[in-house]
């Protein structure tokens, strides 16, 4: 199973998504891996009236209060269950077009409001991730106190975050999936999905960093130090709890030592030693202040220090 359908299925859990109304609270990645459930005396008369697809549950994608003798119910619920089977089966470009089809011939039913979610994610499976952000957010917009809308938020969120690329090009996505993810955190910070945001918007900041550093150490090479300097400031300000951080504080040593600004490159030795004190860099730093005759010494009223005083909270 796709690492990504257990992540946002198995973990959030959506089995009041796929079931529609059902009693039965079955997990989404139960009904994505095929597992079968058990269904009633009851629900075993609808689920062969309804489809008889092995393996997806399909009683539970009819709501106890639609009978299989409505043929417009039987019709919508044939349609829901031939997407979730396509679901099944990985074939997600036909779960999107079979869930669209719910929405488009039963606008006004529950099955839609339903459909439209389960397009983005069918979309989101098979890496079509304007279509899944389109579809979470027309879900939003439709249903924006729905129960399920901070999936539709985590779900646009992971699908700028799928889309960050290498640090060589340009983060303007990765900036949009850190703010998607704080989003969820800050909207819905009880939820399942709030944690999860959290931890992933932790990656995308630390690739936020690696890129400044990149731009950073590009214009050391040219002996542009002040710009140099912008840049690793940027990571000591915006993303201090990334793994890039020491080596900004590093760079910082060497790029204030060139400039002959010893007493800031003092302290950003300093708090290199105190926060980092095994790290390569930092015995890097201290070498580096050695061979001009000084040692590491904060400086309480730098930039560095005060920067230091205030942790971004993720």
């Amino acid at each position: 199973m796709h690492r990504r359908t257990r992540r946002l299925a198995g973990v959030l859990g959506l089995g009041a998504l796929l079931g529609g109304c059902s009693t039965q609270q079955v997990d989404l990645y139960d009904y994505i891996a095929g597992k079968p459930s058990t269904p009633t005396a009851t629900t075993a008369t609808t689920t062969s009236t309804a489809s008889g697809s092995a393996g997806l549950a399909p009683s539970e994608a009819l709501p106890p209060d639609m009978t299989p003798s409505d043929d417009d119910t039987k019709s919508v619920a044939e349609l829901y269950n031939k997407a979730l089977e396509s679901l099944n089966d990985q074939s997600y470009r036909t779960a999107a077009k079979d869930f669209a089809e719910v929405e488009r011939q039963h606008p006004y039913s529950s099955w839609a409001t339903r459909a439209i979610l389960m397009q983005a994610y069918a979309q989101y499976m098979r890496n079509a991730y304007d279509e899944s952000i389109a579809a979470a957010q027309r879900f939003i917009t439709l249903h924006p106190g729905h129960k399920d809308t901070p999936y539709a938020y985590y779900l646009i969120a992971m699908s700028y975050y799928e889309q960050i690329r290498d640090i060589q090009r340009d983060q303007s996505i990765t900036e949009k999936a850190l703010n998607a993810l704080d989003e969820v955190a800050r909207r819905y910070p009880e939820t399942p999905y709030a944690a999860d945001a959290q931890q992933t918007a932790l990656l995308a900041r630390a690739h936020l960093a690696a890129k400044e550093l990149e731009v950073g150490r590009y214009y050391l090479r040219r002996q542009a130090y002040l710009a140099a300097i912008n840049r690793f400031k940027t990571v000591i300000i915006n993303y201090q709890t990334t793994n890039q951080t020491p080596e900004a504080l590093y760079r910082l040593t060497e790029s204030y030592l060139a400039l002959g600004v010893r007493a800031e490159a003092q302290t950003a030795a300093a708090v290199l030693g105190q926060n980092f004190p095994n790290s390569d860099w930092y015995k890097d730093a201290y070498a580096l202040l050695q061979s001009e005759g000084l040692e590491p010494a904060q400086n309480s009223g730098s930039w560095i220090t005060q920067a230091w005083n205030q942790v971004n909270p993720f």
